[in-house]
């Protein structure tokens, strides 16, 4: 039913006023035609402020569902972005990937948490989900939908999906809420009373109202139960295509127009008392009553069009409580305002301005920046965050956090202060004059981090990384701004961390090269472009080759051979360092299962590699695949390993070990606390670092070194492995050490899979021979 506007029923009014004044004989006429007039009158008033009241809390509705969904992406980049959980999905640990999403489930609010990979299996808390609806997800994934209405179970739930990137696109978290009754029911909250809505997909409506006939302009009129109800719809958001969901608000019109019952009464009381006074006191009444509703109706159109102003309130009637009222209605309206805009532009945990908020208010700086004013952008975060989340927990986390916050607003002031997410921050100051020192405006950030942080039940101790970028230097952009304080925290970060660094153009090229890098890195994975070389380890206490160490190789297409101290780091950093690995320990073990029973192969394992439980899994199945007994694999470990976590690494180096697996201490001596490590875990050999070996023939202290390293080897019943031998005087002066194994240029580079088996072969030759190391010596070729 279209609903007409009030200002024709009071042009109405006015007139009828100025009949029974005018025209005293046709009183009787006038009198009943006026109490239809003004019955008919506030109804379509009403119905009117119905129809606005419905319009404002479809609006109202729409930026609730979008500040949850807001609120949702926030939490959500926070995981995606974090490292540990990337590492977690990049190696498939199901577990950590599990127990990450439950806790960011229950941090964010959401009761339906979901991993969806670009491949494999989805990982989700809460409701589980049908094939049908995996599909459907996916699809909306990969369509680029990123937030939306979604149907699991038969419930509808407000969705955010957040990008995993690794750095490139490897998956999508999803939150989502349930737009149940229950839910929809506590939104109904910040309705008027009498208002319901619920999220329909199609269906005909309690009276027969189809959605189609919801969905126009006006609300449609029902009758339920005899009861007058008005229903109108609108299409929100869908995360599935196949999905049209709908909100649909009902409004008790019945109930709401009983609230103009007693306007109506005074109406017909004071128009008969009027008409029977004189035509003066009813042009008196009319005035008096139809005028405030015109006022009413005019501030209800300009609401309707942004204003928030208020109406006079001219007299203590019900008109006047009905002003009252009004001004009550937008009161509330501009207060839901404020704390939508404050929560969209401001992080719940600090209240510091967000990301967003930061990037506004750094494109009007650059907007009105002087021409000899210079602008600073400052990016930090706290040096070993994760260590307080991981071993105090989240809330201590987030207290410290709040604790940064209230320490920077004290001591930096006239700066815009913000919180980017995680323990990132940011810090804009502008209007900075050509002879400002920047160096101290970062001593300042690094002096906030000078005395510890007093908490609840902690007093922590922690230091920060800054990036610094300065405009119009290094940028005259947001986004470019931001990007390259970013790449200067980065470099912080690299050189030692608890440090400013200011960001040079070459970190922008670094960066670049990092990218091109990783995505090369990726692709060589997948088009083959590994390869591995060999280089023998000979036994002098048996005088024959007793195995090979397995060295990797990047054969690039364009960039020709890329040193694996160059890729090696940075697999490490992206995670690619698990497929690369499993790919070394499955070719290293099918190329040893057709060598001699008594040459093993040797394979380095990167300190990553033991953060990640499924590590022994890894390794059984290479030596499954190939069919090698696993006491022929040999692997090789730093002593950085035992940094991070001794009892964790020493347990999966035991579970190796009691499959069969060799474990061998490489670069010994170069570490700390070597000894302890030995102690801690029996080694199976330890292999010395070439830089004792350099000087060996020369230095008698490297002498000493080495034999104090062979006799504890023997002590403990362990082998000991000499690399980087070049020439025959450190090969003598080995031998008399006492050290069991050598390795280098001098017996034999590191050769090809066709070199290897010429060289197995004259191994077997070279038992016939005097000399085992000169039967089997592989020429000195550059592999």
């Amino acid at each position: 039913m279209k609903l007409a506007s009030l200002s024709g029923s009071t042009r109405f009014r006015s007139l009828s006023t100025r009949i029974t004044v005018w025209y005293a004989v046709v009183i009787a006429l006038t009198f009943g035609a006026f109490i239809v007039v003004a019955t008919g009158g506030v109804e379509r008033y009403a119905e009117g402020v119905a129809t606005r009241e419905m319009a404002t809390s479809a609006a109202t509705f729409d930026k609730i569902l979008e500040l949850q969904a807001a609120q949702m992406r926030t939490s959500a980049d926070v995981l995606a972005a974090d490292f540990g959980f990337r590492e977690a999905f990049a190696i498939s640990d199901q577990p950590t990937i599990a127990s990450a999403l439950e806790s960011l489930r229950v941090r964010a609010d959401a009761p339906l948490a979901i991993m969806v990979p670009l491949q494999g299996d989805f990982v989700s808390t809460g409701t589980p989900l049908l094939v049908a609806e995996q599909d459907a997800l996916w699809q909306a994934m990969d369509s680029g939908a990123d937030r939306g209405v979604f149907k699991v179970g038969g419930r509808f739930y407000n969705a955010v999906a957040a990008p995993i990137m690794i750095p490139d696109l490897a998956g999508w978290l999803v939150l989502a809420r349930p737009l149940d009754s229950a839910s929809m029911g506590d939104m109904a909250g910040v309705a008027p009373a009498g208002m319901t809505a619920r999220i329909r997909n199609g269906g005909t409506l309690p009276g027969g109202v189809s959605l189609a006939q919801a969905s126009g302009k006006n609300p449609v009129e029902a009758r339920i139960n005899g009861e007058r109800t008005l229903y109108w719809s609108k299409p929100i958001r869908a995360l599935d295509d196949g999905l049209k969901p709908r909100l649909v608000l009902r409004f008790a019109l019945s109930a709401a127009l009983e609230q103009y019952a007693p306007i109506k009464y005074l109406l017909m009381a004071l128009s008969g008392l009027g008409l029977l006074l004189s035509s003066a006191i009813g042009a008196f009444v009319s005035r008096g009553i139809t005028r405030p509703i015109a006022a009413l109706d005019l501030a209800a159109r300009a609401i309707s069009a942004g204003s928030r102003d208020k109406v006079a309130i001219t007299s203590r009637d019900e008109v006047g409580r009905l002003a009252d009222s009004f001004n009550s209605m937008v009161d509330s309206i501009k207060q839901r305002e404020e704390r939508i805009t404050h929560i969209a532009l401001h992080d719940e945990l600090t209240g510091l301005p967000n990301r967003k908020l930061f990037a506004e208010q750094l494109e009007f700086a650059l907007a009105r920046r002087a021409r000899d004013e210079r602008i600073v952008v400052m990016y930090f975060d706290l040096d070993n965050f994760k260590a307080v989340n991981d071993t105090l927990g989240h809330p201590v986390g987030d207290e410290l956090l709040r604790a940064v916050a209230d320490r920077l607003r004290d001591t930096i002031g006239g700066a815009l202060i913000s919180r980017q997410g995680g323990d990132e921050f940011a810090i804009l100051i502008d209007q900075i004059d050509p002879a400002t020192n920047l160096v101290l405006l970062a001593d300042r950030v690094s002096a906030v981090f000078h005395s510890a942080f007093q908490l609840a039940e902690h007093r922590l101790e922690t230091s920060s990384s800054i990036g610094i970028a300065v405009a119009p230097n290094d940028g005259d952009t947001p986004d470019e701004l931001i990007k390259n304080a970013d790449l200067a925290l980065y470099r912080a970060k690299n050189e030692g961390r608890n440090c400013s660094c200011f960001f040079e153009q070459a970190m922008d090229l670094e960066a670049r090269k990092r990218h091109q890098m990783e995505i090369d890195m990726r692709e060589a994975v997948r088009d083959g472009h590994f390869h591995l070389n060999y280089q023998p380890l000979f036994s002098l206490e048996q005088n024959r080759v007793m195995g090979f160490e397995a060295l990797i190789r990047w054969q690039h297409p364009l960039r020709g051979l890329i040193s694996p101290a160059e890729f090696i780091p940075l697999a490490e950093d992206t995670g690619m360092i698990v497929p690369i690995s499993e790919w070394v320990l499955k070719e290293a073990c099918q190329r040893a299962r057709h060598w001699p029973a008594n040459v093993r192969i040797a394979v380095n394992l990167s300190p990553v590699l033991f953060k990640n439980a499924g590590l022994p899994l890894m390794v059984m199945q290479a030596l499954n695949a190939a069919g090698l007994a696993p006491d022929r694999l040999e692997l090789e470990v730093t002593e950085s390993l035992f940094i991070d976590n001794v009892e964790r690494t020493t347990t999966m180096l035991n579970a190796l070990r009691e499959c069969g697996i060799r474990i061998a201490l490489d670069d010994f001596g170069t570490g700390y606390s070597s000894l302890n490590y030995l102690r801690s875990f029996p080694f199976d050999k330890i292999k010395i670092d070439k830089s004792f070996v350099n000087d060996l023939a020369t230095d008698a202290s490297s002498r000493a070194i080495i034999g104090a390293i062979t006799a504890l080897a023997s002590a403990l019943g362990m082998e000991t492995i000499a690399e980087g031998v070049e020439d025959n005087d450190q090969l003598e002066a080995l031998r008399a050490q006492g050290c069991s194994n050598i390795q280098g240029y001098f017996f034999s580079r590191p050769v090809g899979i066709e070199d290897v088996d010429a060289m197995i072969a004259n191994m077997r030759y070279a038992k016939h021979c005097r000399s085992g190391f000169e039967g089997v010596k592989a020429p000195n070729k550059v592999a």
